[in-house]
C-alpha cells in the first residue's frame, strides 16, 4: 500500500552552517588556506563541506 505524505510532515535534517572566516579562526588554519576557501564557497559553507576541504599543517610539526 502507498501513502502519500505531505512535505511540511517530513523534517529536513539540519545542516550547521559556519562562516567561513569564523570556522578557520577556530580549527588554526592558515590565511591561504582562509582564502582559498573563501573562493570555493564564499562567506558561508557548511561544516562538513569546510572540513572535508580544509587542510592544516598538524601542531607538533611547527
Amino acid at each position: 500500500m502507498i501513502r502519500a505524505v505531505e512535505s511540511h510532515v517530513v523534517e529536513q535534517p539540519r545542516v550547521r552552517m559556519w562562516a567561513v572566516r569564523e570556522f578557520c579562526r577556530r580549527h588554526r588554519v592558515d590565511e591561504d588556506e582562509e582564502h582559498r576557501l573563501g573562493q570555493l564557497f564564499g562567506q558561508f559553507a557548511s561544516a562538513s563541506e569546510l572540513l572535508y576541504n580544509a587542510s592544516r599543517s598538524p601542531r607538533w610539526r611547527d
